[in-house]
């Protein structure tokens, strides 16, 4: 099946030509303009032009081009995004890979220390490899590398004023749980 900006069943080769000279007009397309460019009289462009329901396939026409576009700007994003997380797989593999190789080396090392062999690193220097191989492997392995704690003024526990917010948002009566008690109690607003 054709589609709506192709040849159309019964639509006359002479009725497409015209119809392909106002398509690629663009913007400065006009029927007046198709039959002087092709030597044919106003009234018969003008048939054509509604017979075969140019403006609607015109319309068509540029639906297809930005479907087409934004198909071929998907495709684009999916390779680079392929791309991307091949680049991404590799660089875990690497970190992984010095992640073993740094504690293999900070237990030979450690092992070296402890058997008070010819030592080449102290403790200190032992410590740092085995944190740069825990940041590498959690970063190999997608886990964070850093915590983050939060806590309330003071770095005491955070407070949540229920009641305030319950008042708030229902008014003057609203039921509040004590989490530390098992009955609920009514608060009332005094205002």
């Amino acid at each position: 099946m054709a589609r709506e900006f192709e040849q159309q069943p019964k639509e006359s080769a002479k009725a497409f030509a015209a119809f392909s000279v106002y398509l690629n007009m663009g913007a400065e397309r006009s029927l007046e303009a198709v039959g002087r460019k092709l030597g044919k009289s106003g009234g018969l462009v003008q048939r054509w032009s509604s017979r075969w329901r140019w403006a609607e396939r015109v319309d068509a026409h540029a639906a297809h081009l930005a479907t087409v576009e934004r198909e071929a700007v998907e495709v684009a994003a999916r390779g680079k995004a392929a791309e991307w997380a091949k680049r991404q797989d590799e660089v875990r593999q690497r970190e992984w890979e010095m992640h073993e190789k740094c504690i293999g080396a900070a237990k030979k090392a450690f092992d070296a220390f402890m058997a008070r062999e010819k030592v080449y690193a102290n403790l200190a220097d032992i410590a740092r490899m085995l944190e740069v191989a825990s940041k590498l492997g959690r970063l190999a392995s997608g886990l964070a590398t850093d915590k983050t704690e939060v806590t309330g003024e003071d770095g005491g526990a955070i407070r949540v004023e229920f009641e305030a917010a319950l008042k708030k948002v229902y008014g003057r009566k609203a039921a509040v749980v004590d989490v530390e008690a098992t009955e609920p109690r009514q608060v009332e607003d005094k205002k």
